[in-house]
């Protein structure tokens, strides 16, 4: 999956940016607490720009707080986080939202049922749902269509948001969070909810993109292997707010290592770039 991508934001500020100029994402240390709880704790990661993540483990396991992070919209209580260059705490987040892709439930809740599915996607150029008094561009206007082309939906976008499928909703919504050409792109469980023929639908795309090399870095979190789209490189694994293992993703993705994140006995089989996971 290609496209004519729009260029994207200048560099980091170099007194802020991780002495790796690789990194895309750098968290040291890293732990939330909220209320007296920890969502994660004592958490080190370190996302390149070449790299496609998925992040499993159950829920409460810490996963969407790791992309609250990563997409600055949560700060650390302690130990230090680097998103593209910049120390969330210490640099405009605002600024740094408009070079990070981010689709979640909580995002496409908020597009109105009679938004036009064109416009669904090109607002995301003002980092606003919902298009009021705001102009685009032919040059925006042509780049949201293509991207909903090259997601497979391209005829749908003279259509209602609220009369899209489940699958269509979710596709719409990636091409959203690739408007701006973000330089990371972070997908919050995106086959969640799919029938079986969704799902393998959108695999089949996200591993076209993940295969892109003019694609951005990309991290993913699910709680299923089977979701995990072929191309991908390397698997962190949570549970309880910690980290259970990471690295490359055949060497992370073992029974034993996915019986420690879930809490229950695991047989993984891998069957070409493909995973499945039953119970022992």
């Amino acid at each position: 999956m290609t496209g004519d991508l729009i260029p994207g934001a200048t560099g980091a500020n170099p007194a802020t940016a991780p002495v790796d100029p690789d990194l895309v994402v750098s968290l040291d240390g890293v732990g939330v607490r909220r209320s007296g709880t920890a969502l994660v704790q004592d958490l080190t990661w370190r996302v390149e720009l070449d790299e496609r993540w998925v992040v499993l483990g159950p829920n409460g396991a810490g996963k969407t707080t790791l992309l609250n992070l990563a997409s600055g919209r949560l700060h650390p209580t302690n130990g230090t986080a680097h998103v593209l260059g910049e120390r969330i705490g210490r640099t405009d987040v605002n600024e740094l939202r408009t070079r990070i892709g981010l689709t979640t439930a909580a995002v496409a809740e908020r597009v109105p049922a009679d938004e036009r599915v064109s416009d669904v996607v090109v607002t995301a150029a003002w980092s606003v749902v919902g298009r009021w008094r705001e102009s685009y561009d032919r040059t925006d206007e042509a780049r949201a269509r293509a991207l909903l082309g090259q997601l497979g939906v391209g005829g749908l976008a003279d259509r209602a948001y609220g009369t899209l499928s489940d699958g269509e909703r979710k596709r719409v919504q990636i091409a959203r969070a690739l408007m701006t050409d973000p330089e990371l792109l972070l997908l919050d469980e995106p086959a969640a909810g799919l029938d079986l023929g969704g799902r393998e639908d959108l695999v089949a795309r996200l591993s076209e993109l993940a295969y892109d090399p003019d694609a951005p870095a990309m991290v993913l979190v699910t709680h299923h292997v089977e979701e995990i789209p072929p191309g991908f490189t390397h698997a962190l694994l949570l549970r309880e707010g910690t980290v259970v293992a990471q690295g490359l993703i055949e060497e992370t993705l073992t029974g034993d290592n996915l019986s420690k994140t879930f809490g229950l006995p695991l047989i993984v089989q891998r069957s070409g770039d493909r995973y499945t996971a039953r119970a022992a």
